[in-house]
């Protein structure tokens, strides 16, 4: 099921995209390929995301119920679900999005570690032709076949970015901190040092995903950010009594 229903259907994409629209780039052919399956889960993505900044902002008030109803697990939880339901976050749903996510991972990780070697053309639908000829280069520049350090320091510089606006600028300021928001602090730089360990020895064609599917991201990122200003302009979250900067 993993073969017929994801890795072959992933690679005759970008078979189809190499040899019909991106003039045999196979670097713009995996740029294509992954906006193209960011934007079919960009609503999932989308969720996840306005959830998890959402949080950030609700942290202050997360706090206060935690701390006020230390010996009291169970109405802590019931007043956090409430908060929660009363801003209309669920704060499992990024647990959701990996879930989705990682069958693809694996899918692209081996379409792109095959590249378009002569057994992986066994793969190819009835109605697809192989290219005649197939170059690895991006650009005509950067061989995808192969790790390069460009590559890995702009998807780690990417990683980071993004980081960094999913965690807004709660906990910036001197104060106590919330373990989420010490969390939050620590994955934005521990994130980019597990991209350069991961991405280093690997092919760039994978490192070209990461960065195009992170700055995607970034761009996502920032449009939720502006709708939440925008309306935390008229409003602040319904349970808060803290002003978010």
């Amino acid at each position: 099921m993993f073969h017929t229903f994801l890795y072959q259907p992933l690679f005759n994409a970008l078979v189809f995209l190499y040899e019909y629209v991106t003039f045999q780039d196979v670097g713009l052919a995996i740029i294509v390929l992954t906006l193209v399956i960011r934007l079919i889960l960009y609503p999932l993505f989308y969720k996840s995301f306005h959830n998890q900044t959402v949080l950030q902002k609700l942290q202050p008030e997360i706090k206060r119920i935690q701390s006020s109803n230390k010996g009291n697990k169970e109405k802590q939880a019931q007043e956090l679900l409430a908060l929660y339901k009363e801003n209309k976050v669920n704060p499992f749903s990024s647990f959701l999005v990996i879930l989705v996510q990682l069958p693809i991972l694996f899918a692209l990780y081996r379409v792109f570690l095959n590249g378009f070697s002569p057994d992986a053309f066994v793969d190819l639908y009835s109605f697809l032709e192989a290219p005649v000829a197939t170059s690895n280069t991006f650009l005509g520049l950067i061989d995808l076949a192969k790790s390069n350090i460009l590559i890995v320091a702009l998807a780690a510089l990417a990683q980071y970015f993004q980081g960094r606006l999913a965690l807004g600028r709660q906990g910036v300021k001197t104060g106590e901190e919330s373990t989420a928001q010490r969390l939050g602090k620590n994955m934005m730089y521990i994130g980019p040092g597990i991209t350069v360990v991961l991405l280093y020895t690997l092919p760039s064609a994978i490192g070209l995903y990461w960065l195009t599917t992170s700055a995607f991201s970034i761009v996502q990122q920032v449009l939720i950010n502006r709708s939440l200003a925008k309306k935390n302009n008229n409003e602040q979250p319904q349970g808060t009594n803290t002003t978010t900067t």
